[in-house]
């Protein structure tokens, strides 16, 4: 489980790690995120977009090498409660992996599997996570191209 602070562009972490933001910006479509990854050799940040009413958070790494092959952005069933203040996220640990120029494919469903089975993730949940993710695999293999979906749902904004 997550926690940002709109306020203070903080994100907190259900471990208790707080991480400083660098945007944090309420968007039409969701909410628009970034931070600094200072430990990650490879990526120089990453960037999240929680679109609340499909139920997704969408995450990629910015490398830091600007040559550098892009890694694939993740889709991933989450459980969103907003307010003024906040939104909270709670991944549900099933999603999509969407590398550039290649079809999506189902990821994480070995720990969502053993969550499931574990009972840290309700029948419920586990459900709206299945539909979630096979409706998006659906509609991005529609349209071939995670943009072009984008484009679909009203988010015009650049990846």
């Amino acid at each position: 489980m997550d926690v940002i602070d709109l306020f203070s562009a903080r994100r907190s972490h259900s471990s208790g790690a707080v991480m400083g933001l660098d945007v944090c910006r309420v968007e039409p479509w969701g909410l628009s995120l970034e931070c600094s990854t200072p430990e990650d050799p490879a990526a120089d940040s990453e960037v999240t977009w929680l679109l609340a009413d499909l139920g997704l958070k969408l995450t990629r790494h910015r490398p830091r090498r600007r040559h550098s092959r892009r890694g694939p952005s993740l889709l991933t069933a989450v459980h969103i409660e907003r307010d003024t203040r906040s939104w909270t996220t709670t991944d549900l640990l099933l999603g999509l992996e969407v590398p550039d120029q290649r079809p999506a494919r189902i990821a994480q469903y070995e720990e969502f599997a053993d969550a499931v089975s574990g009972g840290l993730i309700r029948l419920s949940e586990a459900d709206y996570a299945l539909r979630t993710v096979h409706r998006t695999l659906e509609e991005i293999s529609m349209h071939r191209d995670l943009n072009q979906w984008l484009a679909h749902r009203g988010i015009f904004d650049i990846w």
